[in-house]
């Protein structure tokens, strides 16, 4: 496996390109953000970023995949996390450990080798082998071999396939937004393991 380790973006001393909206928010904008935080949670910068160009946080909000779909949310936060580590987005990994890694009972084993390691890595168990060998093939080939399709078949519906395709592909999406426009890390982010 080859994450970008120790070439993380999103590094504390990062300048972000482009400055993000600032409080006071539209009404309209406000409830769009209000939606999708915790209650109490400023937007991330993400967000307030994004919406600078409006088509594209529009089309990027309606590719979310957070709400209760078929795949479960340990799952979906392993890919999301792995595929994060893979693209070298710590600004992103750190927003879903925070928010997610204790919420699906992921150890602090466990979120370390969402960055290092591989799917043989003895804290996960066969499921969640798939789950690791699935980002890890997409991201280095854009494809998934044979044998893996025929795994992932035989363990998931067709719609959780879908869903952990699209999953990746979205954080791709995520990590290129958050890696180029330099975000500095959120204030509550867990931090990266070292190696």
């Amino acid at each position: 496996m080859s994450t970008r380790g120790a070439m993380f973006s999103n590094k504390p001393d990062a300048v972000p390109r482009v400055d993000p909206v600032a409080p006071p928010y539209s009404p309209e904008l406000q409830a769009v953000f209000d939606k999708i935080m915790p209650p109490g949670v400023p937007p991330l910068s993400l967000f307030t970023t994004l919406v600078r160009v409006p088509r594209v946080y529009d089309r990027f909000r309606a590719g979310g995949l957070l709400d209760r779909g078929p795949v479960p949310m340990r799952s979906r936060e392993i890919v999301i996390d792995r595929t994060c580590a893979r693209c070298g987005c710590s600004y992103e990994w750190g927003v879903h450990v925070a928010f997610f890694g204790e919420r699906v009972k992921l150890t602090p084993e466990q979120q370390r080798a969402t960055v290092h390691g591989d799917a043989n890595n003895p804290v996960w168990n066969d499921e969640e082998r798939l789950l690791i060998r699935l980002v890890d093939e997409l991201h280095d080939t854009a494809d998934v071999s044979e044998p893996l399709w025929q795994a992932l078949a035989g363990t998931f519906t067709i719609e959780q396939v879908f869903e952990l395709i699209a999953l990746v592909g979205f954080y791709h999406t995520v990590s290129f937004f958050s890696n180029s426009l330099r975000l500095r890390a959120e204030p509550f982010a867990a931090q990266l393991p070292n190696p």
